[in-house]
């Protein structure tokens, strides 16, 4: 990767390499004498980043320069995007301390702006692709053609002016906002796109077209790189397109293109399936991955009764095959479409005490009425933070609505000062109405109570008392059907349960409780280390490997999914199966289920068209004969285990 005369993208099939391209590209520009305070690598998520600068560290202090680690920025496009935002909050005319909202955060404004519930992840959902497509809310609005879209726009335009009157951006807008900064501000642009001699990309296939256009304006001079595989681009559903990579040859002419074919990870058997499966799909690319690491087993593909039988089957075979191997458990995945796919595994690795970590699923501390209590305590603990008192002082509702919020934010970034500090400001009280302004000042005092209680009070205690003023419980069974309201007051219930308990072992009050969760990682941070099966849906686990890999759940309706099936979009789920494929090294294990329990009744089911579109000579399916050669070989290697066996039972 010593090239640096112009754009350079690399397609780097699953398995190739692709990060260690980056790493020792960033080496060699340090090497020919970059500066490393001029590089800038970016990639998709928190964990990549944080592999991809270990590696880069390493590299570097094999060759004696570590000192340079330091200066080079290694982190996500939302990272990037955030120390743009900050250093240009004026021109955005935002306050320095802006507040930074999850989509939880704004479930509560967009349910207002949707005018119902019901309608606000849809809404929230659409004006994010708008976002990330650059579609302006005057665009969406003109462009409407239905009743559905046009409320969408409308809140859209709505959702906009909030966020500016909250002195606050979402996730998206930490892409987008930079981008029409340096669009129309040439100072700005000047600035940023003269800070980096070279910008590295990873996974170039996932971006969409608010990423691409950031790079464009940050690579101005043409010295960048860019690794992805539009094989694996699996990411349409958040708004990554494969335009960028068809627009990149039309962009930049001295595009230079490298092709990484050879396979480091998976057999020859696996690569064959994954090359006839990928080759109905269109390309942009021709590629083909190549491995000489050996014809490997054949692919076995089994039919299941049910998706609990299934469960059984996989798991009873992944114990056989880690008895007769003397593996570990970590060398085993269970791979499927979607998250309700795993609660029967779950269940059987638990029931044979398998050791087990889920990836892709939710975790406890992400449920939203697990946010709503945390918005509480976060508030109460600290009353700068702007996210928690917007997501507090209207959860449940109490009469505080987008104007008085607004109202505060207006306030607020003249002062700059919080938005639960503006509520005390004379400005408020003068500006707002009488109902309004009793209703976010009951609210305040009721935190500055909690503060007061917190610090001299069991955390038990408190915690009942809180939820019990908050008026949670009603407000949830006014506002959902009794089930999922009572699924929500469970799940309440066993949080301050076991935050009761944490205080009363470790001897802390609720402020300090309070501190300890904001310091904790998420569970998908925390999944990696120790002897575990993964269980992961195909998104989660595009970028790992495992020696052996169990894919269930191969169904039409499942993988195709059906909606993919009904807007005809099926060839990024045939990438989907693609990435599951290439997650194997050794062995690959195929399974769909005749029946299937859904919604309380059992559905009939058929195998995937994706099996059919597989190298059939490699695969060996359940109830067939093998060949003759391969049933030799297998009785010979049945017999070799037995005899190891018994050796092992005298011994």
């Amino acid at each position: 990767m010593r090239y640096l005369d112009g754009p350079l993208l690399v397609l780097a099939g699953a398995g190739s390499g692709k990060t260690r391209v980056i790493t020792a590209k960033i080496a060699h520009l340090v090497e020919q004498g970059v500066p490393p305070e001029r590089i800038l690598a970016i990639t998709f998520t928190n964990k990549a980043a944080l592999e991809m600068r270990e590696r880069v560290r390493d590299l570097l202090a094999t060759r004696g320069q570590e000192a340079a680690f330091q200066k080079i920025t290694v982190g996500t496009f939302h990272a990037l995007g955030l120390s743009i935002v900050r250093q240009e909050a004026r021109a955005l005319k935002l306050k320095p301390r802006f507040s930074i909202l999850d989509p939880q955060d704004l479930e509560t404004l967009m349910a207002e702006l949707a005018g119902s519930s019901g309608q606000a992840r849809t809404v929230q959902w659409q004006i994010s692709q708008w976002k990330n497509a650059l579609v302006s809310p005057e665009t969406a609005l003109n462009n409407a053609e239905d009743d559905s879209a046009l409320m969408a726009a409308r809140a859209y335009v709505q959702y906009g002016d909030a966020l500016q009157a909250y002195q606050a951006v979402d996730l998206d807008d930490l892409i987008v906002r930079p981008v029409h900064l340096l669009a129309r501000d040439d100072g700005a642009l000047a600035r940023w796109s003269s800070r980096y001699a070279h910008v590295l990309i990873d996974e170039y296939q996932d971006t969409n077209p608010a990423q691409y256009a950031l790079l464009r304006m940050l690579a101005a001079d043409n010295a960048f790189t860019a690794v992805g595989d539009d094989d694996q681009a699996i990411y349409g559903w958040r708004g990554a397109t494969l335009d960028n990579l068809a627009q990149l040859p039309r962009d930049y002419p001295r595009l230079k293109v490298i092709k990484l074919e050879q396979n480091y990870r998976s057999t020859v058997r696996i690569l064959r399936s994954a090359n006839a499966l990928i080759a109905n799909n269109e390309k942009l690319f021709d590629k083909k991955l190549w491995s000489d690491l050996g014809h490997g087993d054949p692919i076995r593909v089994t039919p299941a009764a049910s998706d609990e039988a299934e469960a059984e089957l996989i798991v009873h075979r992944l114990l056989a095959h880690k008895f007769e191997h003397r593996g570990r458990f970590g060398d085993y995945a269970i791979l499927y479409r979607g998250n309700f796919q795993s609660r029967p595994f779950e269940n059987v690795l638990r029931a044979n005490q398998v050791p087990y970590v889920l990836s892709g699923g939710q975790s406890f501390f992400d449920r939203a009425e697990v946010k709503d209590i945390m918005a509480w305590l976060r508030l109460i603990a600290n009353d700068d933070d702007d996210p928690s008192f917007i997501r507090a002082v209207t959860t449940p509702r109490r009469g505080v609505g987008q104007a008085t919020l607004a109202k505060l934010g207006e306030i607020a970034a003249v002062k700059h000062e919080s938005l639960f500090a503006a509520v005390f400001s004379p400005e408020f009280k003068q500006g707002a109405t009488g109902k309004a302004h009793e209703a976010v000042r009951l609210f305040c005092d009721s935190i500055n109570h909690w503060r007061f209680r917190a610090e001299r009070e069991p955390a038990g205690r408190l915690l009942g008392d809180i939820v019990k003023g908050m008026a949670y419980e009603d407000w949830l069974l006014s506002t959902l059907d009794k089930r999922d309201a009572e699924k929500r007051l469970d799940n309440v219930r066993d949080f301050t349960a076991w935050l009761s308990k944490k205080g009363e072992e470790d001897g802390k009050n609720l402020l300090d409780l309070t501190q300890m969760l904001m310091l904790m990682n998420r569970l998908d941070d925390q999944e990696d280390g120790g002897d575990q099966v993964r269980l992961s849906t195909l998104h989660a686990a595009k970028g790992l490997e495992f020696p052996h890999v169990f894919l269930a759940g191969v169904e039409e309706g499942i993988l195709p999914h059906r909606e993919a099936v009904e807007l005809q979009k099926i060839d990024e789920e045939r990438r989907l199966m693609y990435v599951g494929i290439t997650r194997a090294k050794r062995t690959l294990h195929i399974s769909y289920c005749r029946q299937r329990q859904r919604a309380g009744e059992k559905t009939d089911c058929s195998p995937s068209r994706f099996i059919g579109e597989l190298a059939q000579e490699d695969l060996r399916y359940s109830g067939q004969a093998l060949p003759a050669d391969e049933a030799a070989a297998e009785k010979k290697t049945g017999k070799a285990k037995l005899r190891g066996l018994r050796e092992m039972l005298e011994k």
